[in-house]
């Protein structure tokens, strides 16, 4: 993996858009993921209702992203869209006030989620771009970018872990409408420039990138690493309210994992170019394998939990910042859009349908815990097809094609 920092790099100014999102748009799902199932608890909502509900965030990942990322690539009005999405959200999220019943918020939710779901795809499409000049992959500078997103998401999983345990889930509507807003706020900031290479035209077609095996093999090891975490979006917050746990302590275990991260999206640069991107991934999956099972029969103790959440560095930052550099070698220039939407997709919305439905199911039938169990079987799957890719990349390079993983 290349990791210098490539030839004419943008300034901080030029960056400073894309960490304003990054906070706000994090901030957002700092809050609102891990409570959310708490909220519909609250509302009364059993454990298969509040899995189906949650994982409309990524049943629209099944399709926004790619719709979104389209529409970028053929007219480039990325910034335009972002602001759109934001602002549809933020109206949409207004609806929370009022009582709808399940199907009313279902509907909802659904819209909501349409709008959230393709923004950070299309953001990441413009900063991976950004920090790519010159052909290599700066991970310090996208690093730096990216660790406001986890700052935001730790300022409010904390704050509002504080504030819903002394006062209460009633006022979830009000914290999605004032984070949303500071998503429209960082949007609206940015200058609206539109990269002419981008402009109206022929688009490259995808599929011929679809069909190289290290990239099907990519996307195959990215569900099952996913999956593994889409349990723990959807049922870590349950699981820990059922083990008796506060929500002043289920919000400091969020925290804790989100320091970590910050810690490593810091210091990334000096660190991933030890490994292939492929190696990486290996090494993030069998980590996951790790914490899921710590999870499920160490819950009691808090220790365990957080000795567990510690690994979230690689679980899910180093695997992050991988998977970036990975589409943006193989899907370059006007691929770059639908690629990242693909990575949506393909990881977030597939592996997150299901997460949510069969992770209510067994849920219901077998207990939180069984959750963390099926997530520890997706992990270990997710290392075994990351170990098969990275064989492919060490056969591809020792026929003298080496590629980027």
């Amino acid at each position: 993996m290349s990791t210098a920092p490539a030839a004419g790099p943008v300034s901080r100014r030029q960056l400073l858009p894309f960490a304003a999102l990054s906070a706000g748009y994090f901030a957002h799902i700092g809050f609102f993921n891990p409570y959310l199932p708490l909220w519909l608890k609250d509302l009364g909502y059993g454990l298969v209702a509040i899995g189906l509900m949650t994982s409309l965030q990524s049943a629209t990942r099944l399709f926004a992203p790619y719709v979104w990322g389209w529409l970028s690539d053929h007219s480039g009005h990325r910034v335009w869209l972002l602001r759109y999405c934001a602002s549809v959200a933020l109206a949409v999220s207004l609806a929370l006030w009022w009582e709808w019943g399940t199907v009313g918020l279902f509907v909802v939710l659904l819209l909501m989620f349409t709008h959230t779901s393709g923004m950070m795809p299309l953001s990441e499409s413009v900063l991976s771009q950004l920090v790519s000049q010159g052909g290599a992959f700066d991970a310090r500078r996208y690093g730096r970018v990216r660790l406001w997103g986890s700052l935001g998401f730790l300022v409010t999983v904390l704050v509002a872990g504080a504030w819903f345990e002394r006062h209460g889930m009633g006022s979830f509507p009000a914290w999605t409408a004032a984070t949303l807003l500071a998503v429209v706020a960082s949007v609206w900031a940015m200058p609206d420039r539109r990269d002419a290479r981008h402009a109206p035209g022929t688009q490259p077609p995808v599929a011929p990138v679809l069909r190289q095996p290290l990239v099907r093999w990519f996307f195959v090891a990215v569900f099952w690493h996913i999956l593994a975490h889409v349990f723990i979006y959807i049922f870590f917050s349950l699981y820990l309210d059922a083990l008796g746990y506060g929500k002043g302590v289920i919000g400091l275990l969020w925290a804790f994992a989100v320091v970590v991260e910050i810690g490593w999206f810091f210091t990334q640069g000096r660190w991933l170019p030890r490994l292939s991107l492929a190696g990486w991934l290996v090494l993030a999956s069998g980590l996951m394998a790790l914490r899921m099972g710590v999870t499920a029969t160490a819950g009691a103790w808090l220790w365990a939990l957080f000795a567990a959440q510690a690994v979230h560095a690689i679980t899910f930052a180093a695997h992050h910042s991988v998977c970036i550099a990975w589409v943006n070698t193989h899907f370059p220039g006007r691929l770059r859009a639908r690629g990242q939407a693909l990575f949506a997709v393909l990881g977030y919305g597939l592996s997150g349908v299901l997460g949510g439905w069969a992770g209510g199911v067994v849920s219901s039938r077998w207990g939180l815990a069984a959750v963390f169990w099926c997530a520890a079987a997706a992990a270990v799957l997710a290392t075994l097809s990351a170990w098969w890719l990275w064989r492919l990349s060490r056969s591809r390079a020792a026929s003298g094609a080496a590629g980027p993983g």
